[in-house]
């Protein structure tokens, strides 16, 4: 346990570090899409698999993390995902081809699995359920520089140095997060731990690896109708096959169980299907500002700064809307207008003012962050230490499924609206992102349908609505 309010204090700041590193090597890699494709000669859509690789890689390996911080220690954990992380961050700035690139940025989501999860279930620890929307709102404060310097530095190494700094950067990051990781990070361990699921381990990273594999493919048109329905076919057998091995085995990888809690389910499937339309608005923006509007580098990471300078200056305000209105009505409300949000960027076009399309992100940032932390912080209502670790590891799972498949879907849409990538001119491409937008937008306002299930009692217990407060 930690020991002095002192250090309880500190360790939100430890676990940003992973956060940032995080945070900034994707916005960084989102703005320098197009470089990196003109540089390794493949078209900018088929980038997506050096962004997908990596969060699937996530989705695959987040689901030993707690069983790993249970036997080592979270303080062990977390160190060596840095440590990986950043190794593969090295790996990755030194690739020349496609391919290897994308087995790198494979290397590095392991490291990131655990970078995640572990923190959230070094948090849920320390605080009570009453501190944690502010704990982790503060948390996410120093996480969201790196969204915020990502675009602009992005732009500035792809505009006056070599695209290969982008993956550099991490590593001094890196060296200082193991450095303070190992002096302060509290060190929590089961004294019991279980045997790893070795079956459901496999079972369930193929079947999700080949799910993603299929929607990549799928939206080149490499396969044909047949092939992908075989596949399909496959990839749903090995996890039909994983949740029956979870009935059967005493101790599981993910503990579906938990689904049970109300509250967690929802938070866990509105996590799923609100990131499906959200999560692939970071990959389609740059391509719509630089290979759509002929904006460089540098310029749209400053159009694209604005969202997390948003989500950070507005962070802190969170708990109080939450506090005000209750998980239920924040989140079916919040779910509508950020789906209406993703379609206004349709609207972008080259004559939109720079000042409008400023404000649009601003407002996108601050209502992105608000669903991000209302959806993780919701998850954790109603369970208690003992489940703490097990919700850490769908949550975080599902999480990152979320954004692989948002990036998949995302460009899913714009391949189908723009056919031929390799030939289509800028306003083409202009029509076919905007389009993808609004199947995106659409997308996202249908997921509300989940967080009506939610009564405005639930969450209290966290936000301290006063909802939670029975009648007399």
């Amino acid at each position: 346990m930690i020991q002095s309010d002192a250090s309880k204090r500190l360790l939100p700041w430890l676990v940003a570090v992973g956060f940032f590193m995080e945070s900034l090597d994707t916005t960084i890699l989102n703005t320098a899409v197009p470089a990196i494709a003109q540089a390794l000669q493949v078209p900018p859509l088929s980038m997506k698999a050096v962004l997908a690789s990596y969060t699937l890689s996530l989705a695959v390996f987040i689901p030993i993390s707690g069983w790993m911080a249970n036997r080592f220690g979270t303080r062990r954990v977390f160190a060596s995902a840095i440590g990986i992380f950043t190794f593969g961050s090295f790996l990755c700035g030194i690739s020349n081809d496609i391919h290897l690139l994308v087995a790198c940025r494979v290397l590095q989501g392991c490291g990131g699995a655990m970078m995640l999860p572990v923190g959230r279930l070094t948090m849920v620890r320390a605080f009570a359920k009453s501190e944690l929307i502010s704990a982790m709102s503060f948390v996410a404060i120093p996480g969201l520089i790196g969204p915020m310097l990502g675009p602009i530095i992005g732009g500035l190494i792809v505009g006056y140095f070599h695209w290969r700094l982008i993956f550099f950067v991490n590593i001094p990051i890196g060296l200082f997060g193991l450095y303070m990781v190992y002096r302060h990070l509290p060190n929590y361990r089961e004294e019991i731990n279980y045997p790893l699921d070795i079956v459901g381990l496999v079972l369930f990273g193929s079947g999700i690896s080949l799910l993603s594999y299929v929607l990549e493919v799928f939206g080149d048109h490499t396969l044909s109708g047949r092939e992908i329905v075989g596949l399909l076919a496959i990839s749903s057998v090995l996890l039909a096959t994983y949740g029956l091995n979870t009935v059967r085995t005493a101790h599981p990888l993910l503990r579906l169980g938990l689904l049970r809690i109300r509250s967690f389910r929802v938070a866990a499937s509105g996590n799923m299907f609100t990131r499906l339309g959200i999560g692939g608005i970071p990959f389609l923006l740059p391509l719509l500002y630089q290979v759509g509007l002929g904006f460089t580098a540098i310029q749209s990471g400053l159009l694209i700064m604005p969202q997390a300078l948003a989500a950070m200056s507005l962070k802190l305000t969170m708990p109080r809307i939450l506090r005000r209105f209750g998980y239920r009505r924040v989140l079916i409300s919040n779910t509508v207008i950020v789906g209406a949000m993703i379609m206004l960027f349709s609207t972008i076009g080259a004559g939109t003012p720079v000042w409008l399309i400023v404000l649009m992100a601003f407002g996108f940032g601050f209502l992105t962050s608000l669903q991000y932390t209302s959806m993780n912080t919701l998850a954790y209502a109603d369970v208690n230490e003992e489940q703490a670790s097990g919700a850490s590891t769908i949550a975080s799972t599902i999480q990152q499924l979320a954004v692989s498949f948002g990036v998949a879907s995302a460009s899913l849409a714009a391949a189908f609206f723009i056919p031929d990538p390799l030939r289509a001119n800028a306003p083409q491409m202009i029509q076919g992102i905007h389009s993808a937008l609004l199947v995106l937008g659409g997308l996202t306002i249908v997921s509300t349908i989940v967080f009506k299930q939610l009564r405005d009692a639930d969450g209290a217990a966290v936000s301290r609505h006063k909802a939670e407060l029975p009648a007399a």
